[in-house]
């Protein structure tokens, strides 16, 4: 499950950059979460692209009377800078679009997603649950809000999940990272590396032809 690889989080000029986030960190998470995809698909797993963001008139955002109008970084940013509106998140525009490194192949499953968890009056469960998938790998940003959320979603919903740590990029200081790490694995799921996924994954596949 590849979280919110778009233009918005991982960008130069995207909405959490403007928001002043740092994005450094994202660069390697592409090319680690390439090489995750790469095994993925050669061992025959679906992949799920999941898309943050909202409407061109941001209906699905809500308005003052939801939390989400409050702390939404992007609508923040976006009543501070009045020009910004309509550009951060909105479907259909380049900081809604996944990453060009990242984009998905034939076969790939995409769902929209309003907010911080992908279960939330989105299609996700039914996708996984007519597809008998009960295992969910995690990779995307970020760690601490997006992945976090979903992933949490996910273990009440009876969903094993596995976040590849430095698959992940988080939003904030590093400490945040390191938080969901032992969040994850102490009360919600597991968490495994790049490498070892690769290796026992390709090893599957091997041993499978």
């Amino acid at each position: 499950m590849v979280i919110d690889m778009q233009n918005a989080y991982a960008t130069e000029g995207g909405y959490v950059d403007l928001a002043g986030f740092d994005i450094s960190g994202a660069a390697g998470v592409i090319g680690n979460i390439g090489r995750v995809l790469d095994v993925a698909r050669g061992a025959g797993m679906p992949v799920v692209y999941l898309q943050n963001g909202w409407d061109s008139d941001y209906v699905e955002a809500g308005g003052p009377g939801s939390p989400n109008w409050h702390k939404s970084n992007a609508l923040k940013t976006m009543r501070d800078r009045p020009e910004l509106h309509g550009k951060l998140l909105a479907r259909g525009g380049w900081d809604y679009e996944l990453v060009d490194a990242l984009k998905p192949h034939p076969g790939d499953i995409r769902v929209h997603k309003t907010r911080y968890s992908a279960f939330f009056n989105s299609q996700l469960d039914s996708v996984l649950r007519s597809r008998g998938i009960r295992t969910i790998v995690f990779v995307g940003i970020a760690s601490n809000v997006c992945v976090e959320s979903t992933l949490r979603d996910a273990f009440h919903l009876e969903y094993f999940g596995v976040m590849l740590e430095d698959a992940t990029h988080h939003l904030g200081p590093d400490f945040v990272h390191q938080a969901t790490v032992y969040n994850v694995e102490k009360f919600f799921g597991w968490v495994s590396s790049v490498a070892d996924f690769c290796g026992s994954v390709g090893q599957s596949a091997k041993g499978d032809d």
